[in-house]
């Protein structure tokens, strides 16, 4: 017993010590598995939004492309880079939780103020650009959800394995084998309170050692 599960106390603590250890491993599995399906549950949603989000982003580059080709085509390249805006657009994340997974749930993106244009051509590429970027900012953080949720999801049957394959059949048989040592013993004492209360109703009739 000490070689399969070391560290076990003997005789009937050690059956209380292995129990106690086995209700807690079979509570940690329920609760793993819970966890499992509440992140899978959440995978495949995530994974939809990831495809369309994915669409957007490749429909709005395309209609970016043709804007700015066509205000290069009206109004030339000169006149698109004198419109381009030197300040960046801003990109805020929200987050969510999911079983104790915290993973980027959907943003927010500014671009900067166009002012006015005069050509329409150079106006509609803009919008159309700043839609893009907005685009892209969505995707990125579903394709991150993603990803964080799918480690999550893995770790997570990673460990209820190891308790479900590993740990509680370890306590099982240690507990099996303490249980079956302590009827062997309960067994022998029997037999040597019968020996001795025999003995004791019939002195005569006991044998010297």
């Amino acid at each position: 017993m000490t070689a399969s599960m070391p560290g076990v106390p003997p005789g009937r603590t050690g059956r209380l010590w292995l129990r106690r250890r086995l209700e807690t491993a079979r509570r940690g599995s329920a609760l793993l598995d819970r966890k499992l399906h509440l992140l899978l549950s959440v995978q495949d949603q995530l994974r939809a939004e990831e495809q369309r989000t994915r669409r957007e982003w490749e429909a709005s580059c395309a209609a970016a492309d043709l804007w700015l080709l066509r205000a290069a085509l009206l109004s030339g390249r000169r006149a698109i880079a004198l419109a381009a805006s030197r300040a960046p657009a801003e990109v805020t994340v929200s987050y969510a939780l999911a079983a104790g997974t915290k993973y980027p749930s959907g943003v927010t993106c500014t671009t900067p103020d166009p002012g006015t244009f005069e050509a329409p051509a150079i106006a509609a590429a803009h919008k159309a650009c700043g839609d893009a970027v907005a685009a892209a900012a969505r995707h990125a953080a579903a394709a991150r959800a993603v990803r964080v949720i799918d480690a999550g999801a893995g770790a997570t049957r990673y460990r209820l394995r190891a308790i479900e394959g590993r740990w509680i059949p370890r306590l099982e048989r240690a507990l099996s084998q303490v249980e079956l040592a302590l009827e062997e013993q309960e067994h022998a004492d029997g037999v040597r309170l019968r020996q001795v209360l025999s003995h004791r109703e019939d002195p005569a009739g006991a044998q010297p050692p």
